[in-house]
């Protein structure tokens, strides 16, 4: 490879040449560099030293920890400077050489390195991603640790590090420009923070995960000059703390820096900013994210009509109907006097603080004040004359019209019929946008679900011990001023398909909105927003080039099959389970490594686990059908709408269509894979990537697995193994995780281990892939 000195000014495009799906959330990973001079290691970060360890010398007398990483971006214009300055100490006995080895963004273009060990400036080489490539395979290989098999696709600077005494701290500086590129109407830093992981030993044969000892203080930041330019920043793979003053903007990373950061920063001047980011594999439809945020210019915020309707059955008594009360004093703040309100109170009889809407000025708060303080529970629910109440008097075109509507209990007065009380508040909904919140276990989630669904609104499920005024609260801030209602998305000669949501929810002041979606075609396309201000019609645009194929922004794939799988949920849990549905809901799942309630975290409970399968529950409704390939079937759905595990299972699923970002999945799936484990109710059993493992001599075997099914054996760690893991990116956490595996597929079963085949050629490839995932019969 050819040396360049890193000072040395010019430009570097680093093309990205991974091929992957979707991009995964990485929990309790393989250390990235836990054989780096080996002992124990804290990983997380972005370079590392790679040692040079000469034939004879003593591996257990090196140890080479990095202590912390600080990185600082200061962004002008169009162009970000970087400075990344990572400490390492030498822990060992023995004097320790290496290189350092720093992962670069695939898809970014960069002017000007200079890297510095101290005051010494040091001379190195930048790899391309297919260079690079061939450098973490044969780093992983050695190691016999598939940690780096996530930076594929990744280029890569690598310079000479000089050796470093025994209690030495050396600091390692690294200084670079990247141009930000546009995303629609916004710019976007793209930065890889290297691979999450624990701490690792390294063992006779492979490294084992161990409790995390000494921790890596990290820190991202960013600067921003010239604020006023821009609008909120937002990413959809890190949490973010955002702070203005003076004109500038400083923005944090707050959570551990991990895996590719993505910013982006729309840019202010329009109303309604559009920020556009594409993913496609070669072969397919490709995948889209499109990220709409109100400006500061956005205008006057449409006046609304809010009808409030709170249950005062007799079992809201006590701290619920305490808080409920607060809720709506606070909710009473939150309105514009160009609001109109209506107070809706609902136990055996309905009870109106006024007949008409009342304009939000001072002394119809007051008396609606009033009128909530003498509130009292008792009586039966008849939610049938509240809904009649809520959709009774109509709204002009000017204005938007929102019901939030608040219960704690199964109908008992009046209608009871769960269906038909959907039924009749779906054809009376019209315009209103409905928000339900259901307090408590005992509520109907099929009802409050549809009541949700038949507006663009949404529906949110207050458990047990949490703060209904909290809940209520957050809700009135955020639909406070709404900007753009009525959205309707078009890509001009770039087909949008999918789009989830599927009804384009309004956008409100402070609140940026994210849509994910598939698309067909390539070249420039005109992305256009059209939505409704005050009754007045209105249209944004932004233009983007859509690609043939391309292996940037992998995190959209699994963001966007985490909003599928939601709105299937919904309606799996709306409209009754069907054969197809179910299958629909479990293929996407599986695909894309997200949990569901027919893979893993069904397990509900411990003798459900039988015999390495999982088997149905007698008189608890339909089983779903069996896995193919296996013999084995899933748990059924609980036929009960209410209780905690539907009110549960609602929630997750209101939490998948409202999953925004990588961070939000890591969450969910944390949660999801705990419980997995927990019901099981054994510690050799693992939930991971939508699926679950239990370890039967030494190797992890997929509980979806039938003995009778065909098996495929790819050696670890050879041609192979890293070709199927690209073919098949719904393997790479696993893998990543589990050092021996058998994985279910549809038609064939994937096995890795320290034996098997170690080469397939392109049709062998293809042909496995589409055995696994059942394409090869559809």
């Amino acid at each position: 490879m050819d040396e360049m000195g890193l000072t040395r000014a010019g430009r570097c495009n680093v093309a990205s040449e991974t091929r992957r799906l979707g991009t995964k959330v990485v929990w309790a990973m393989m250390l990235m560099a836990a054989a780096l001079l080996g002992g124990a290691t804290p990983v997380v970060g972005q370079g590392w030293i790679e040692p040079d360890v000469r034939p004879g010398v003593d591996r257990s007398s090196l140890a080479v920890e990095k202590t912390r990483t600080d990185v600082d971006v200061r962004i002008e214009g169009q162009v970000a400077r970087i400075e990344v300055s990572e400490w390492f100490v030498n822990r060992g006995g023995r004097v320790a050489e290496g290189e350092y080895h720093y992962p670069l963004p695939g898809e970014a273009v960069f002017e000007g390195f200079s890297l510095f060990q101290g005051d010494l400036e040091l001379r190195g080489e930048i790899m391309d991603a297919e260079r690079a490539r061939r450098i973490y395979e044969e780093i992983v290989r050695r190691r016999a640790d598939p940690a780096l098999i996530e930076l594929a696709g990744q280029g890569l600077l690598r310079a000479r590090v000089f050796p470093i005494q025994p209690g030495e701290e050396r600091r390692v500086t690294l200084r670079y420009t990247q141009v930000l590129e546009r995303a629609g109407n916004a710019l976007q830093l793209a930065y890889v923070g290297g691979v999450r992981g624990e701490i690792t030993r390294v063992g006779d044969r492979r490294p084992t995960s161990v409790p995390q000892g000494r921790g890596l203080e990290t820190s991202f930041t960013v600067e921003v000059r010239d604020a006023d330019r821009f609008l909120q920043p937002f990413s959809p793979t890190h949490e973010l703390s955002v702070e203005r003053r003076s004109g500038r903007m400083t923005v944090r990373v707050e959570e551990e820096l991990g895996g590719r950061l993505s910013l982006f920063l729309p840019l202010a001047g329009e109303a309604v900013g559009l920020a556009i980011a594409t993913h496609r594999p070669p072969g397919e439809a490709g995948y889209f994210m499109l990220t709409l945020s109100p400006g500061r210019d956005a205008g006057r915020a449409e006046p609304r009509d809010v009808t409030v309707v709170v249950d005062v059955s007799g079992s809201m008594s006590g701290e619920k109907i305490a808080q409920a009360k607060e809720a709506l004093r606070q909710l009473l703040g939150t309105l514009s006097e160009t609001d109109r309100f209506r107070l809706v109170a609902f136990s055996s009889a309905v009870r109106a603080e006024s007949r008409e809407w009342r304009t939000a000025d001072a002394a119809a708060v007051r008396r609606a004040t009033r009128w909530i303080d003498d509130l009292d529970a008792d009586g039966g629910t008849n939610i049938e004359a509240a809904l009649q109440e809520a959709f009774r008097l109509e709204s002009p075109r000017d204005r938007l019209p929102v019901v939030l509507f608040l219960t704690d209990g199964l109908p008992s007065v009046g209608e009871e019929s769960p269906e038909r009380l959907a039924e009749m508040a779906e054809r009376r909904a019209g315009r209103i946008r409905v928000f339900a919140f259901g307090v408590g276990h005992d509520v109907n989630t099929h009802l409050l679900d549809r009541l949700g669904q038949a507006g663009r609104g949404d529906t949110d499920y207050v458990e047990p011990g949490e703060n209904v005024e909290r809940a209520l609260s957050v809700l009135a801030a955020k639909i406070r001023h709404p900007v753009l209602t009525d959205l309707a998305l078009s890509g001009g000669r770039i087909d949008l398909d999918e789009v989830y949501p599927v009804r384009i929810p309004d956008v409100f002041a402070g609140q940026e909105l994210v849509l994910f979606g598939r698309f067909e075609g390539e070249g420039g396309g005109r992305v256009t927003v059209r939505g409704q201000r005050a009754g007045r019609s209105l249209a944004f645009t932004a233009d983007h080039r859509f690609p043939d194929a391309s292996d940037t922004h992998a995190y959209i794939p699994r963001l966007w099959a985490a909003r599928k799988l939601g709105h299937l949920e919904r309606q799996l849990w709306t409209e009754g389970e069907t054969a197809s549905l179910v299958e629909e809901i479990r293929t996407l799942a599986l695909r894309y490594g997200l949990p569901s309630r027919y893979t893993s975290y069904l397990v509900e409970e411990p003798g459900l686990v039988a015999d390495g399968r999982i088997r149905g529950t007698p008189g608890r409704g339909p089983t779903a059908p069996a896995v193919r390939g296996g013999s084995s079937s899933f748990a059924p759905v609980p036929s009960a709408a209410s209780g905690a595990v539907a009110v549960r299972a609602a929630n997750q699923a209101r939490q998948r269509r409202d999953t925004r970002s990588e961070a939000d999945l890591r969450v969910a799936e944390e949660e999801l894979a705990e419980l997995a484990m927990e019901r099981a109710g054994s510690a050799t059993t693992r939930g991971i990537g939508g699926r679950l493992f239990r370890q039967r001599d030494g190797v992890w075997e997929d509980m979806a697995h039938a003995p009778s099914a065909r098996v495929t054996t790819i050696r670890a760690f050879s041609a192979a193994y890293f070709e199927v893991v690209q073919a098949l990116p719904e393997l790479e956490r696993i893998v990543l995780e589990l050092p021996a595996v058998v994985v279910a597929g549809e038609e064939v079963s994937v096995a890795v281990r320290d034996e098997g085949v170690e080469e397939l050629s392109s049709a062998q490839l293809a042909q496995l892939v589409a055995s696994f995932r059942g394409s090869a019969r559809r």
